[in-house]
């Protein structure tokens, strides 16, 4: 593994730093404030090749590494991380999921548009009982001719409002249990697929997650991914490269408010001197900076791991664990280091850690890292 970033990756990592400073730090946290979906700076991520960034090019992707995505995620979210899981869960949930598993008619009819940004697309799993407990589906996928018929209610569903193309899992056949789960490709534009509500969330208020509704949805059999009784090894195969993009959200959020509170050390006076020279302020600094470097390899390394073909499952899962809990206690002690300005919504740290909340659960919670990381060591 080479510690050092490519003259490309290091040229790709510095057009989107440039981007969010430019387009979207000005705008993050009115957006937050309001729950503005972005569209103009999901556009211009699509033009920009991000949300399709490992995809290959032969179906509209920029055909980069593994690491290149993380760096494109890491850098959105630095500034804005509504930008990161949106991109994420395209690429991530969305395009990967469509590679690795779809058909030919699939990829050219779907992926293209996809990952060239043209379309947008959603990841749906979750359900009202259906959480970390993934196998537990409600929602039927019934056959009849030459399609199937789809009922039940999703929850969670990231970009969901302005997907065009998602990713369901529905049971074809209950008797057997997570082995009667089938995956869809579904088109929102059709009828019976509806917004039931977005939710009021607590961070990431940009990027909309919805609760939908599904009522005799009829989808043609050619928008079944993989057979019949693929869909939990085809959303779990799909979620471990998830937690790569979630790492490596937690990692831009920790970074962005580590980098907002040096800032603010080195200005803020108190007795006469910066804050930044009293030693307990200097130690929490230091620790900032030495978790958020341990998120990183961890982070680059799963993704270089996935890039050279090796089993990655265990890296990516602890990368998520650790980034998402480093996450939330960089941005603890960010708001810590800015005192009382850390509660006031003038200052950034208070959106980064909201922000920092949901890495440690969406995507499988920390509990559930633990539990894939306890059965990966077990199994050496």
């Amino acid at each position: 593994m080479q510690f050092q970033l490519t003259e490309d990756q290091q040229l790709l990592r510095d057009t989107v730093r440039q981007f969010v400073e430019k387009e979207a730090r000005s705008s993050a946290a009115e957006r937050d404030e309001h729950a503005e979906w972005p569209t103009e700076l999901v556009q211009k991520m699509g033009e920009m090749g991000l949300l399709g960034v490992a995809v290959s090019e032969e179906y509209g992707g920029a055909g980069l590494d593994y690491i290149s995505y993380a760096l494109v995620i890491e850098e959105l979210s630095r500034v804005d991380s509504s930008l990161g899981v949106i991109a994420s869960v395209n690429n991530s949930l969305v395009c990967y999921g469509l590679e690795k598993f779809g058909t030919e008619e699939q990829k050219r009819e779907l992926l293209v548009p996809l990952a060239s940004g043209r379309a947008l697309g959603a990841f749906s799993l979750s359900e009202p009982g259906a959480g970390s407990d993934a196998a537990s589906q409600k929602t039927t996928a019934r056959r009849e001719g030459d399609a199937y018929v789809i009922n039940g209610v999703k929850n969670w569903v990231t970009n969901g409002d302005h997907a065009d193309t998602i990713i369901l899992m529905a049971m074809t056949d209950p008797s057997k249990g997570y082995k009667g789960i089938t995956a869809f490709l579904v088109d929102t534009n059709e009828p019976g697929c509806s917004i039931v509500k977005v939710e009021n969330k607590l961070g990431i208020r940009s990027a909309h997650s919805c609760q939908m509704a599904y009522d005799n949805f009829r989808v043609p059999t050619w928008r079944r991914l993989g057979e019949e009784g693929q869909g939990f090894k085809i959303a779990m195969t799909i979620l471990n490269a998830g937690r790569i993009g979630i790492a490596a959200q937690a990692l831009g959020i920790a970074q962005g408010a580590y980098e907002a509170a040096l800032s603010y050390a080195k200005v803020r006076e108190q007795f006469g001197q910066p804050i930044a020279d009293f030693q307990a302020v200097g130690f929490t600094l230091a620790d900032m900076a030495t978790r958020i470097k341990a998120a990183r390899l961890l982070t680059y390394e799963a993704a270089w791991r996935k890039d050279q073909g090796q089993d990655y499952i265990r890296d990516a899962a602890m990368a998520k664990l650790f980034a998402s809990e480093t996450a939330m206690w960089v941005t603890t002690k960010a708001i810590q280091v800015h005192g009382s300005n850390g509660y006031s919504k003038e200052y950034p740290v208070e959106r980064f850690f909201r922000d920092a909340k949901i890495t440690e659960i969406y995507e499988g919670t920390s509990e559930i890292q633990r539990l894939v990381i306890s059965r990966e060591i077990v199994k050496d």
